[in-house]
This record gives C-alpha cells, structure tokens and sequence, in this order.
C-alpha cells in the first residue's frame, strides 16, 4: 500500500527524517521533539419539521455540487466563533450550540429519573450538541454546588441555577459520557458506581450496546438496563462482515496451522462473533489504539517465528498495520531506534517476522471509511498541501498513505479517534501557547495563524473537536489562532435537497446537504461520504421519546413492553458454545484485552491455550 505512493528506494531515502512513534497510545506521529514526543452529511441529519421550516427561509441557492470548488469546512476562532465554509459544514455547525431550555430540561431528567447516557463519538452533530452542553452544564452546576457547600449554604443546586434546600443534589461524575466503543462500557460502569443510575441509554450501533451491557454485568451491575435510543436493529457494516460463514472458515484454517496461532479481533464486533471466534481460535480483542501495541507483544512473547497473527474483520486496519511494520523495515530503522520507539523486544529482524506472519481477513471493511476514494485523494494532494492530514486506522490505503507521509514530519496521525483529537489538540495547543499575551510579553508569538486539519474519519466527531479547541483558546487567551476542520466530501456525494413547507418540492426552499453512505442516500462512490448512516438512526427526538418512557415506566408499566424492544440483541442468552456459556466465552478476549492494557503483557492463561492450540492442530 504504502509503495504505491513511495517506492521502496524513496522510503530508504526518508529513513533520516521519518519519525513516527508508535507508543501505547497507538498515534503515529512525528517526533521531532525527541523519540517519545509525538502522539496520533448528515445521512439522516435529523432536522426535524420545525427546523427544517426554519431552514427554508434562507434565499434559494445552487445547487451544492456547483458550489464547491474544494472540500467544505469548519472555521473555529476565538471567542467561540464558528465559519461553516460550504453546505455540508453548515449542516455540521448548525446544532453546534443549542437551546439552553432543551439542555436544561434533559439535564433535569438525567438527574430525576438517576438516567445515564454514553454515546459514540460518531452521534449527529445535533445530538451531540444537546449532550456536550448537558455534561458541561452539570459541571458548571456541581461547582456552584461544590462554592455552596464551602460557603456554608444548606442548600443545592438546581439545574435552573437556583439554590434551595429542596433541591436535589447534583451527581460528581458526568451523566453523559462521549467516547470510543471501549470506554463507553467504562463510563457505564462508572455512572453506576458513582451516581447510582437505575439505567443507561447507549447511543451507538447495536454491537455497542450489547458491548456495554456485558461489561456492566461482568462488574456486578446485570440489573441495570441498558436501553437503544430505537427499537429498530442499528447495524455495522463491519461487525457483519465478521458474522459469516467466510469468517469462520477463515479462522478455522488459521487455527489448523501447524504454528501457534491467536487471533486478534477488532472491538467493533458482535458479543457472538467474539464468542464463536473464542470456540475456534484463541482470540483476544484489540481497538485502533492499542492494536498495534498488542500484536508486538503477542509477537515478542510467544516468538515472531512461531507466531501467527490473524486479524480481523476490518481489512484495512490490517493492511494499514502491515504496512506500517513494512515502513519500519524499509526506512532503515535501526535496532536500537525499534527497541526505543516501537518495542523493548523487537528489532529488525523480529518485526520482519511479526510482519511476514500477519494474515489479515480479507473482506471486512466499515462503509464510511470506505467511502475515501480516489476523488478525495487527488483532492487531498492538490488543494492542500498545507494541511494536517489525519486517518482512521480503518481508512483505505490511498488515505492512510496521506496521512502516514504526512506523519513522518509530525504533519499528520493515523490512530483511533482519541488519536486524532489527542494530536489536533497538541497543535493548536501549542500554537495557541505561542500566540497568547504570556507569549507576546516575553517577546514571543506570532501573527494570526490559521492550523488546517484534514479529518480523515467519520464527521460526528468534529463536536468534540470544536468544544476542545474552544477550550484551549479560551484557556490560552489566544485571539490569533483559528483552526480549520476540513471534511474530505467530493463534490459528487453532495446533493441538493428540496423540500417546502409540507415536505413537497420548492426550489425556494433548496438546502444543500451531504446525505450518509448508502447509495440511494447521495453518496458518491468516487469517495466523499464522510458519515454514518446506522449511527445516525440515534437522534434526540429518539432520545427524547426514550427518556420519556423510562419516566413513564416509573409511574406505571404501561411502557414496559415497549422498553423491552430496546434492550440490546441477546443471541446469547441461554445458548452454549462447546459447553461453554456463550456470553463468558464472548466476554472473553474483551477481558484478555483489559489485563494486557494493565499489565502490559498477554495473560498466562491466553498464552498456555495458543500453547494448546499449535498441539491440537499437530
């Protein structure tokens, strides 16, 4: 993959500038600062009838694709100024700040009805919104509680900002979480733990709040429901991938290797494929952050030789990890450079073996992550050599080449979603320590800087993005930096999208949006699509209508039944694999996982069954 933008003579020649670090975290980034320094359209935008009549007030336009000559994007500056540039990006920035009246009466439910909510980072732009400034209203509302308690007062806050002694208290940990797959489970537990929730709203894809409510069980809370903000089944592109007879024909040839074998499965995948994938293979589950940590420890404790490494579902994370590995050999990394920035156990010769015994499932992929085609690409290299590129683990290679060249100058991250944040926050950071009155009294800083950031994942996540960089500017003082986050959306996937007062046509009424992947929503195969459309099937008047039943549920059980249709997928319940409980064998790997992350080493145990494993198949 690599190779097929840099020959393996140029990788040679960039040996004496490419610095990636590949730490725990999982980033890959440059290291100019020293060998650890570095770190890595709205589908269903649910704009509801009243929005959407709102909307239609503005003049008619045309139509968006003969708009946009490059990709749309957001503007953030100081004093929390936001500059939608193109229609996709005024989709995206459109809910960004909403109505306090809507904050404060979900935060009062939460807080009643003890309700907590962890959501993907992938949620629309409006929902996310509504959640941002629920968990940052509840902070604001604890300190005040916190000066009230300190002052003496007898009384609490409320979430109306009064203080009367009525008043219930406000809970210490957020009761809205926005996180990665892995750490909604966390946070989940965490609410339980701490504000004692009676039950939990997963927004997410169905394998998510299956995830959560496994986890939650396995940490003593089986009793607190986790409920879906829709009855309907919320897919995965890539989890499905993995749930099929190719998948386990696939893992059953590996495990009649005569080598040991174990394979390493994305958390992105169904409680039953983790399960079944246990009965036939040891497995143990990886995220985009700590995948590639994972299978060199695997490699270095089990022998780079003996060990095979299957991978799956996703086929290009898989890809992507190979040629990474293939980048370290071919740039002239030094022994002692891998055993510094890669891993203590590893030098050339291993990682040629780790990289020659990797076997990566071949037909998994995630649709929007798909969707980065060669339209995008070509865009990325002509009209913006400037920027910061950064991409998912799971993007196709022509991406993931961008953003891999990019990262040898510490210009670019590939990594999870917490990578990108973590590296998109380390650069305004420290451009915004640069440009603030501490730096321009000392005889420092610089003029006004605009930091261009390719966003090279799903869209759902630039609310995080844009509350983070606010913060930092607001935390800095700054008022001469801007960050731009640019949405790689061909111009192709753009539609324009007529709708009038009653939902019939209007050309007066035209509003240009970038509908989600599937094809008959407007997406472009040339590449373009940078949203999902099963994570947009969570919206707020979803979680309105669930919030409402939970309330409802508390004064009668006339919502009991229909409470019941959101609970998550339970195939396992009271099935057996090999004579093993299915949900512990699907739990599994998901806990071999946990201890490496703690102990940083693969558990005795995972190790003595891929031990019995190569026997078995001998």
């Amino acid at each position: 993959i690599v190779q097929s933008m840099l020959d393996k003579k140029q990788w040679a020649a960039a040996s004496s500038s490419l610095a990636c670090s590949f730490g725990n975290n999982g980033g890959i980034t440059g290291l100019n600062e020293g060998p650890h320094a570095g770190q890595m359209a709205a589908a269903s935008l649910p704009l509801r009838s009243r929005q959407r009549r709102a909307l239609s007030t503005a003049p008619p336009t045309a139509p968006p694709a003969q708009q946009i000559s490059s990709f749309p994007s957001i503007i953030i500056g100081p004093n929390h100024r936001l500059e939608p540039q193109g229609s996709f990006a005024e989709a995206q920035a459109a809910f960004l700040e909403p109505p306090m009246d809507v904050v404060e009466s979900m935060l009062d439910q939460l807080i009643d009805l003890k309700v907590g909510i962890v959501a993907h980072y992938y949620m629309d732009v409006e929902l996310q919104g509504v959640l941002h400034a629920i968990k940052r209203r509840q902070m604001e509302l604890l300190h005040q509680q916190q000066l009230d308690e300190e002052d003496g007062g007898a009384g609490v806050t409320s979430s109306t900002g009064n203080s009367t002694a009525s008043a219930r208290r406000i809970p210490e940990y957020p009761m809205v979480a926005i996180a990665d797959s892995l750490k909604m489970g966390d946070d989940a537990v965490n609410m339980c733990a701490q504000n004692g929730v009676s039950s939990v709203i997963c927004l997410g894809v169905d394998f998510m709040s299956e995830s959560v409510s496994a986890i939650m069980s396995k940490n003593g809370y089986a009793h607190v429901p986790v409920y879906r903000a829709t009855s309907k089944h919320i897919g995965c592109s890539l989890a499905e991938s993995a749930e099929g007879d190719a998948y386990r024909a696939w893992l059953a040839r590996s495990a009649a290797s005569p080598k040991k074998s174990l394979h390493v499965v994305y958390i992105n995948t169904s409680l039953e494929t983790k399960a079944v994938s246990s009965s036939i293979i040891p497995t143990i589950t990886c995220t985009s952050s700590n995948v590639l940590q994972t299978i060199l420890q695997a490699s270095a404790q089990m022998g780079p030789d003996e060990l095979q490494i299957c991978y799956g579902p996703d086929t290009y994370m898989g890809d992507n990890l190979v040629s990474l590995l293939d980048a370290v050999i071919s740039s002239g990394w030094s022994d002692e450079r891998i055993r510094e920035d890669l891993h203590v156990k590893h030098d050339r010769e291993t990682i040629k073996a780790l990289r020659d015994n990797i076997d990566v499932y071949p037909s998994g992929n995630c649709v929007v992550h798909h969707m980065f085609g060669q339209s995008v690409v070509d865009t990325v290299l002509n009209d913006y050599a400037d920027a910061y590129v950064t991409a998912h683990l799971e993007v196709p290679g022509e991406m993931f080449q961008i953003a891999l060249r990019k990262s040898l100058d510490d210009e670019g991250v590939v990594g999870s979603t917490s990578n990108i944040l973590n590296f998109i926050e380390r650069k305004v950071e420290e451009a915004a320590k640069n440009g603030s009155p501490a730096a321009a009294d000392n005889g420092g800083g610089e003029g006004k800087k605009r930091l261009k950031f390719i966003l090279g994942t799903e869209a759902g996540m630039v609310t995080s993005i844009v509350r983070s960089v606010q913060d930092i500017l607001d935390s800095n003082a700054c008022q001469n930096v801007e960050a731009e986050i640019i949405f790689p959306v061909s111009s192709e996937a753009v539609l324009g999208v007529e709708e009038g007062e009653n939902g019939s046509d209007d050309s007066a009424s035209a509003l240009g949006v970038v509908p989600g992947v599937a094809g008959g929503e407007g997406c472009s195969t040339a590449g373009g699509c940078a949203t999902c459309p099963f994570m947009k099937m969570n919206d707020l008047d979803t979680v309105h209508d669930i919030v409402d039943m939970i309330g409802s549920r508390q004064h009668s059980d006339s919502n009991e039944l229909e409470l019941s249709k959101h609970l998550p997928p339970n195939r396992l319940a009271g099935r057996s694999i090999d004579g093993k409980n299915a949900i512990e064998l699907g739990i599994e790997p998901i806990m071999y996982m946990r201890e490496f992350m703690k102990e940083k080493r693969l558990s005795e145990e995972l190790v003595e069954r891929v031990e019995r494993g190569k026997k078995l198949a001998a």
